[in-house]
């Protein structure tokens, strides 16, 4: 089933998982995993979990118009 096109307006929430390949890990340890959610910035709004090899948080879009 097909979904709908995504919402790109300024505040939308979307729900982001992230995955190594091939279950590689994604962060080497708890100072690299600090490092990697302070690279988000003010994007990421929740984060529900960040293991080794995952990542899943919910993120807040914030456009720019020029």
């Amino acid at each position: 089933m097909l979904r709908g096109p995504r919402l790109d307006s300024s505040g939308t929430l979307h729900h982001v998982i992230i995955r190594g390949i091939e279950k590689r890990e994604i962060v080497a340890d708890d100072k690299d995993r600090g490092i990697f959610v302070s690279g988000m910035g003010s994007v990421v709004v929740e984060v529900w979990g960040i293991w080794l090899v995952g990542f899943f948080c919910l993120c807040r879009l914030n456009l720019v118009l020029y």
